[in-house]
């Protein structure tokens, strides 16, 4: 069967690779945006931070035989506590001046780390095999599902869903937000804003890391993975609106089927589709989509 010219099965074939592009971005795009959104953050280590979540997993399993379930909770929580330390030890003491500090500080850590993994363990990259429990999957008549796959999505989803919810539905989201706007009040308050600060770009640090280890399986575990597409998710965070949560999650997932689609249907503009809607988006609505206008 045939959709506007195409094969059914290399539509959706597609759109399903689309929409696992689009969880990595969504959950990526998710931790820049919490962090840009309540610390201020351009924070551009965050490549590097996926990277090195894919690497934590890879090490947890070669060195220690912990496998790909365990990896999903340890992973993260290194990766984060590197994030706690950056935060403290560097990021801490340019809150007060430009912007431009942060990112140019949070720019070099990227190379650095990238630089040390390179250099470590080569430019190739190593394979990490799907957990028995998701190897498989369903025929749904019109495509092949492979079960590692849905969970990719799913999880993606239930992990994003939950982060707005937090954030924008319950008293600490109102406590993080209230911080970033009079950080005095809230410290009156009792509550202690430094520490919630660099607990929040931790957070914001183990999403990435999260998105690493669910990376593994599908790409090779590799230095170089979180350089190209760390691009692509600071255009998704544009385009959502910088700081959003909203528009991170549902920027992520759309752009990931724009580029499936696009595929299908013009593959030459595949690697671009996703600059052009940046730029129009920034032409007509700078402060992005979900974004507002300060």
């Amino acid at each position: 069967m045939d959709i506007l010219g195409v094969p059914s099965q290399a539509l959706f074939g597609q759109l399903l690779i689309g929409l696992i592009n689009g969880s990595f971005y969504a959950l990526l795009s998710l931790g820049l945006a919490v962090i840009f959104g309540l610390l201020n953050i351009i924070n551009f280590t965050h490549g590097a931070q996926y990277m090195m979540g894919a690497f934590v997993a890879y090490l947890l399993l070669n060195k220690l035989g912990v496998g790909y379930w365990w990896a999903l909770l340890v992973a993260p929580l290194v990766v984060g506590a590197t994030g706690v330390v950056i935060e403290r030890l560097m990021l801490a003491r340019l809150y007060k001046l430009d912007h431009l500090y942060g990112l140019l500080l949070t720019f070099g850590l990227a190379l650095v780390i990238q630089g040390l993994f390179r250099h470590e363990y080569g430019s190739s990259g190593q394979p990490y095999a799907i957990p028995e429990q998701l190897q498989g999957g369903r025929n749904l008549g019109f495509m092949f599902l492979p079960n590692y796959r849905a969970w990719i999505i799913g999880a993606s989803l239930v992990v994003c869903l939950g982060t707005w919810y937090v954030i924008e539905r319950t008293r600490l989201g109102a406590y993080l937000r209230a911080a970033t706007e009079n950080p005095q009040l809230v410290q009156a308050f009792g509550i202690n804003v430094p520490r919630m600060v660099t607990l929040t770009y931790g957070f914001g640090v183990a999403l990435a890391a999260l998105a690493g280890v669910m990376a593994a399986p599908v790409y090779q575990v590799s230095p170089q993975m979180g350089g190209d597409l760390i691009i692509v998710v600071f255009a998704v965070v544009v385009i959502g609106g910088m700081g959003s949560i909203l528009g991170a999650v549902v920027t992520g997932f759309g752009l990931g089927l724009i580029e499936g689609l696009t595929k299908v249907f013009y593959p030459e503009a595949s690697s671009t589709v996703i600059f052009i809607i940046m730029a129009i988006v920034l032409l007509l609505r700078p402060a992005g989509l979900f974004g507002t206008q300060k």
